[in-house]
This record gives structure tokens, sequence and C-alpha cells, in this order.
């Protein structure tokens, strides 16, 4: 079955979840982790993204973010891709890391949003990283030790998750931690990462009562939310949304890209394709695979196509990349 479009414009309240290749982990020790949450905190200031949950385990991690005006894709290629990069690189490992394509989904935010601030955040407790809630509280690797005041993470948007609990902050932090308490015995929420009719409208109960009625349903399994949500989020699906690049589009600025930075080297198209390593090809090379992957969000295999070498060659450009800047 053909994979259906991501669901995004800026704004965009996403469940996002991130996971190993079959089941693998994707951090190892600390310095993995703190790679992971640098990434995550340094990419959402640079791209306007409002992160307001999340946790890192050891083979996934979930996110509760509002898109920035770039988008959701070009956020999540550019985490993925440079923090999978570095973990090859340090582990001596080569090839996916993650499985190809992250899960999101848009989330209908005046039901929604507690409960997944809170389901995200039990994450730890759930999987056993943890052993009790006050454990929880100093868990550097979770969101919840923000929002109670443990831990540090500047780039979480603390102020506005606690908004939705109180109006001062003492009170708003301990509303929270006592609705974070109260999860605990829920157990897991499958409704809340399902899918389709049962998620966007309710769970069994809504779906087995709707199909005894034969009314209709309207349901989408990149959606969380009501009824009425779903309908609005489908409908506006449907018109041409803000910033988002088009094939064509991209084509036409990544041609750009290689003609500014031919004309800059004052080198050919031709000999830049033809894989040449003399003067400064090598280096105009780099800055163009560079540009193509961090500003159009192109592919490693888009960029390599258009650079006429293969895919292994732009994965260790970027790492030299990223070794050279320290990233």
């Amino acid at each position: 079955m053909p994979r259906q479009a991501r669901l995004d414009a800026p704004g965009t309240l996403h469940h996002v979840m991130v996971r190993g290749i079959e089941k693998r982990r994707i951090v190892d020790d600390q310095e993995d982790r703190q790679n992971f949450v640098k990434r995550l905190g340094d990419l959402a200031g640079e791209t306007g993204t409002k992160v307001y949950a999340w946790s890192l385990m050891s083979n996934h991690a979930h996110l509760l973010l509002r898109s920035g005006p770039s988008g959701l894709p070009k956020l999540m290629r550019r985490f993925l891709t440079g923090y999978a990069i570095t973990y090859n690189l340090r582990h001596h490992r080569h090839g996916h890391l993650f499985q190809n394509r992250y899960q999101s989904i848009v989330c209908d935010e005046e039901v929604y949003f507690r409960e997944l601030v809170r389901y995200i955040h039990l994450n730890p407790l759930r999987s056993h990283l943890v052993t009790s809630l006050s454990e929880l509280d100093r868990y550097p690797w979770c969101g919840h030790g923000v929002l109670i005041g443990r831990i540090k993470y500047p780039w979480q948007d603390r102020d506005y998750v606690l908004s939705w609990f109180g109006s001062r902050e003492r009170g708003a932090r301990r509303a929270y931690r006592k609705y974070v308490a109260e999860g605990v015995a829920v157990g897991r929420r499958p409704e809340l990462v399902g899918g389709g009719v049962v998620r966007s409208h309710g769970g069994w109960s809504a779906v087995l009562s709707t199909r005894r009625s034969e009314e209709e349903l309207r349901g989408d399994q990149r959606i969380l939310g009501t009824g009425e949500f779903v309908e609005k989020v489908l409908q506006e699906s449907s018109q041409p949304l803000g910033r988002r690049i088009s094939a064509g589009e991209r084509s036409k600025r990544a041609e750009i890209i290689v003609k500014e930075e031919c004309r800059s080297g004052e080198i050919g198209f031709e000999e830049l394709r033809m894989g040449s390593r003399r003067g400064e090809i090598p280096r105009i090379r780099s800055v163009i695979a560079e540009r193509l992957i961090k500003e159009l969000g192109m592919s490693l295999a888009g960029a390599a196509r258009l650079l006429g070498v293969s895919t292994s060659a732009i994965s260790k450009i970027l790492r030299r990349t990223l070794q050279r800047k320290g990233e």
C-alpha cells in the first residue's frame, strides 16, 4: 500500500515517534544521549520549533512538538540524518540506524495536549528505565524533570506546558505532577499511538456504537482528534501548504545552489559530476552536498544522484563536515 503524505503546516502540533531499525538501540551510552538531546535542542531553536514533551528510550524516542516555519519534515531529516552519521562514526558501524520512516501524528490540542504530555513523560517509567515517579523527577533524558524544575533544558517550552495546569508556576508544577502521578496506574495508552477510526473517535466503544447506528465515520491514521478535527485537517491538507517545497521547486532550488557554488569556485558542473578531485572541487562538492541536505531537506541518495557520486560518498562528506564543525 502506498505511503500517505505527511500532514503538516507551520504551527501544527505533532506527536512524533522514531524507532531503531529492527528494534535495535539508538543510544548506547551517556555520550549518545547527550548528542541526541543537544541536536534536538539546537535544531528546535534554529528552526523555530516548539518542543513541549519528549522522552528518549534505548531503542526509540517520543516528541511532542509544534512545527516551525520550515515544517516538520525538514527538521526531522536534519535531526535524524545528523545524529545517525555521528552515531555510526562513533561506533564504527554502517547502514541505517532508524526505521526508514518516523511516525508523526497531527494532534487535536484542545482534547489531547495534557494527555500526550503525560503519556510521553511516563515512558521511562513504563519501560523500567526508572522505578518510581521520584526517580523520574530526576531523570535527565525526558522532559518531565524540566517541567517540575529539577532539570534545565532552555529549548523546551516549559512555560507553555505549565500554563495548562495553572496561572502561577508553583501551583502549576504541583498540579502537573499530580496529573502525572494519576496516570501511572492508567498504564499504556494504545489509542494515543494506534490507528485510524479508533484513534480519531474515542476508542472501541465509540466505534461499536457508531456501527450499530450505521453512522459513517471519517478517520485517518495520521490524525489524533475528534471527528470534526479530522475533517478540518483533511480539508486543509488539500490546500497548498505555506512553505512546503514541491519536488519541482526543490529541483529548481537545487539547480540554483549548484550554479552558485560552481560559479564561486570557478568550476564547471560537468567537471564536478565527473568525480574530479582537482583543486577546489572536493570542497565545492562538500558545500553543495551540505546545502542540498540542510536547506532543501534532500535525501542522501538524491544529493548523490545530482552530484554524480555514491550515497556513501555523500555520507562521508557529511561526516567530515560534522567533524570539522564539531557538531
